[in-house]
């Protein structure tokens, strides 16, 4: 029977957030290396550390993304992100599309004009007449959704 390794209730809570960082073992860092409050599986503490590196520190960019396991463009994002946004704009964002990309504005008008000229349109016709007319393939389940959500107001 193989024993299990216990699971380190940071590194799960850091796991669920988005937060652990996937190559913790390039940290060289020596705050890193022997420290109960710098964690290198972090990686929102990795990446501000490194950023206060250069800042508040001066230490050179390529020194600083060499011991902390990063690329130059990943510390200049960090920089920018970190500037505009706080510390909160280090966290990972949820990957995918931000926002309907197929069924934008231009085309839930043109849905509802469509459904407007004839009510009995179910979501399968509605969806093929987006493909006919935008060339894109979308789902009837799509064009119901978007359908449901709050349209423009009018005055």
């Amino acid at each position: 029977m193989v024993n299990a390794k216990p699971k380190n209730p940071k590194v799960e809570a850091l796991k669920q957030q988005g937060c652990l960082n996937p190559r913790p073992d390039g940290v060289k860092d020596p705050l890193f290396a022997n420290s109960d409050f710098f964690d290198p599986c972090d990686l929102v503490q990795v990446k501000y550390e490194m950023v206060r590196r250069v800042r508040t520190d001066g230490q050179s960019v390529s020194a600083t993304t060499e011991a902390f396991g990063f690329s130059r463009p990943a510390f200049y994002l960090a920089q920018s992100v970190l500037g505009s946004g706080g510390l909160a704009a280090l966290l990972p964002k949820k990957p995918g599309p931000r926002g309907a990309h197929k069924l934008n504005a231009e085309v839930v008008d043109f849905l509802r004009r469509e459904l407007n000229d004839n009510p009995s349109l179910g979501s399968p016709e509605l969806a093929e007449r987006v493909r006919e007319h935008f060339g894109r393939k979308v789902h009837p389940r799509s064009v119901e959704r978007a359908l449901s959500r709050p349209g423009k107001k009018r005055q």
